[in-house]
């Protein structure tokens, strides 16, 4: 039930002496229709946090004086202290990953230690912990709904997971390591950050941008004029290429200066790993600190104490599921290697291929064997048109009607707000879109809560609102921003991570939306929408040339879904090789014994991957998904729900692509749920079947019969 960050805790005395509680957009933002962005200022920030804290502080030792307390007297309140905190802390916390600053950074850092201490207090709580288990023990309990048994069931849990249970030196002990494990992931995501946005490559000469189509480098100059530097007369010509994925990702894809590629390819592979920001003893202590929390908890070790609360049983069946679906790809990824070694020496004069040439030269078998690419799209992606035929289908499955609001307040100007009606005209939600890589905004694409749905005592219903945020090329000039076919896809995953939290027909906050679903299984909406990228008839609602309006030509179509498979069995493998390292990390690796990090991630290559990294590769040190994120012996779930929504999806394809029945059935069945149902219980009651694994096997361009190419 309490909300779970942290970060160490800077010197920042006097901020509440300083600044009044007056007027201040952060505690306004608990009553707000939306958070006032244009108005939060760092200053603001402390005071309504502190105030708050103060607050839910007080009325939780007033209830843990109940002497029969039930789910009006008890778990309500809670729900209200959990709401009123969410909404203080939630906009504060958005604003740390879009809009990073030197004035907000100490800060949140300071906020975070807050939460995170407010956090283990009510988690250990022991009256509290003794007062909901009273409330599980009430002879009405069989009477409340579905929804708030779960509550109450998902609350027990968590409070065991954190430390409610412990006695003495190891209950302070639990607090001591959250406190500090805070401290540890906030320093990782920053210094991975930091050490991104400190490596810039400016060019000046075309020699050095050759092979880079067109709207690369209108982006790259556009990156350089607008830059710190060029702002201050240093620098106004040229190319400037980062290690932001819209400028280095298609450097690696297209420019033919090979050692350039390597200077890229260093850097961004060594982010995070030297001086300062480096994330190598930072990765220790984490695992250190994680394994001692896990032992303190009677569980053997972290990934054990974190599939507590997952659809996957234990560490046995999530690696057995991996090494499964390794054994199945090994083969068609070796035979795919070797293609591209051969046609690298043959076509490209690459007789040795190095890490730094994989994606130049995949790019080249790309266009020889497909005669397509990812820049060729391009033109028929722009923003407009995508962002218009993404909501018209699901405008046309679920029934919606979206309408964008111009008048919200925003973070930054190139935010657009919508928001989504029934097909009576009446509004269930609203969502952000961010979709623009910039300075000081954190790298990747995320979609996080904003508002949840939720009926509040008084009987008003609360609407949800999502972030829907991106990391693509923004507008060029007078031209719009034009995405790749992969950029495309990534919208329609968060989209349906958007819609999973947007379509939630429950009251109670603690399982509304994506909130009580296991981890491994909450990425099913999101990579069940990413399928309509490769429909004929869903492609044709939002691709057009940005110049004639024409659709996307049946070659060009036809190239792209021949090229969809292209390597799929390197991509699986290479998403198994993450999700064992992390794994074998949290339940195998041993912090204090003689072995190291890199030596486990070594031996995980060793068994599945057919790309060796060169030796300088600490690819770790930026896996922010586990170190900084909510991924901890969780990187599987990708893989795992992918089987859920690709069965998922061979029902659509069953049925009709654009059926609105079997997408009714789906919104009843599994988005509408939130965590109020058990996810294997729901999946049935859609597929009439527990899941399996040919249909995602099938879609990769594999059989189901040990990796043979269909």
């Amino acid at each position: 039930m309490p909300l779970a960050l942290a970060v160490g805790e800077p010197s920042f005395a006097g901020m509440t002496e300083t600044f009044s509680l007056t007027d201040n957009p952060v505690l306004d933002s608990i009553t707000a229709a939306l958070p006032r962005f244009d108005q939060i200022k760092p200053e603001h920030v402390l005071p309504a946090l502190e105030s708050e804290v103060a607050r839910a502080r007080k009325i939780v030792a007033e209830l843990t004086e109940i002497a029969d307390p039930d789910w009006d007297s008890l778990m309500m309140p809670l729900e209200e202290i959990d709401e009123r905190l969410g909404r203080v802390w939630g906009p504060v916390s958005h604003l740390n990953s879009v809009c990073d600053s030197d004035e907000l950074r100490p800060v949140y850092q300071q906020g975070v230690a807050k939460m995170t201490e407010w956090s283990s207090e009510i988690g250990q709580n022991e009256a509290l912990y003794a007062a909901i288990r009273k409330v599980s023990e009430r002879e009405d309990f069989a009477n409340l709904s579905v929804e708030r048994k779960q509550v109450i069931e998902h609350t027990l849990r968590d409070f065991k997971l954190s430390g409610a249970e412990l006695r003495g030196e190891a209950k302070d002990r639990f607090k001591e390591i959250q406190m500090r494990l805070s401290e540890l992931t906030t320093a990782f995501g920053q210094h991975v950050l930091d050490a991104t946005q400190a490596f810039e490559l400016h060019l000046t000469d075309e020699t050095d941008v050759a092979g880079l189509p067109e709207s690369v480098l209108a982006s790259a100059a556009q990156r350089a004029s607008q830059s710190v530097k060029a702002k201050k007369g240093e620098r106004k010509h040229g190319w400037l290429i980062t290690l932001d994925a819209p400028s280095y990702v298609p450097f690696m894809q297209f420019a033919e200066n090979r050692n350039l590629r390597e200077v890229m390819y260093r850097e961004y592979v060594t982010r995070a790993s030297s001086g300062e920001l480096d994330n190598g003893p930072v990765i220790d202590e984490i695992l250190s600190l994680r394994a001692e929390a896990a032992n303190l908890l009677g569980f053997e070790h972290y990934a054990a104490s974190s599939l507590a609360s997952k659809m996957a049983k234990d560490v046995d069946e999530a690696t057995g599921f991996l090494r499964e679906l390794a054994a199945k790809s090994k083969n068609p990824a070796k035979a795919e290697f070797a293609e591209l070694e051969a046609f690298a020496s043959e076509a490209l004069a690459i007789h040795e291929l190095q890490a730094w040439d994989v994606a130049y030269a995949a790019e080249k078998l790309r266009l020889k064997t497909y005669a397509i690419s990812q820049e060729e799209l391009k033109p028929y992606f722009p923003e407009k048109s995508v962002v218009k035929g993404m909501f018209g289908l699901v405008e046309k499955l679920y029934g919606l009607i979206i309408k964008e609001r111009v008048n919200a307040p925003v973070w930054h100007k190139s935010v657009r707000f919508f928001e989504v009606f029934d097909q009576s005209g009446e509004q269930i939600a609203a969502f952000y879109l961010d979709p623009y890589a910039r300075a000081h905004k954190r790298g990747g694409a995320w979609m996080d809560e904003c508002i949840v749905r939720w009926r509040k005592s008084d009987g008003s219903l609360q609407l949800p609102v999502a972030y829907l945020v991106c990391n693509f090329d923004a507008p060029v000039g007078d031209r719009p921003a034009l995405w790749t076919h992969d950029e495309v896809t990534t919208l329609f995953h968060e989209f349906g991570h958007g819609l999973h939290h947007m379509l939630s027909t429950v009251s109670e906050l603690g399982v509304s939306g994506i909130r009580g679903v296991p981890w491994d299984a909450v990425e099913l909406p999101s990579q069940f929408m990413e399928n309509f990228c490769w429909e004929r008839q869903v492609v044709d609602l939002f691709a057009r040339h940005f110049e004639t309006g024409e659709t996307l030509p049946d070659s060009l179509f036809d190239k792209m879904l021949a090229a969809k498979n292209f390597q799929s069995a390197m991509i699986m493998l290479r998403q198994i090789e993450f999700s064992l390292f992390d794994l074998m990390l949290h339940s195998e690796y041993d912090p204090s014994g003689d072995g190291s990090v890199q030596q486990l991630l070594d031996q995980v290559r060793a068994e599945v991957a057919v790309i060796t990294p060169p030796s300088f590769n600490r690819f770790q040190n930026s896996f922010s998904h586990i170190f900084a994120g909510g991924y901890a012996a969780g990187y599987y779930s990708y893989k795992w729900a992918e089987v859920l929504s690709a069965d998922v999806y061979a029902t659509f394809e069953e049925e009709g692509v654009l059926n609105a029945e079997t997408a009714a059935r789906l919104r009843e069945e599994l988005l509408s749920i939130g965590g109020s149902k058990e996810i294997m219980d729901a999946f049935v009651a859609f597929r009439g079947r527990k899941p399996s694994v040919d249909a995602l096997l099938r879609h990769s361009g594999l059989t189901a019969n040990e990796g043979v190419r269909a």
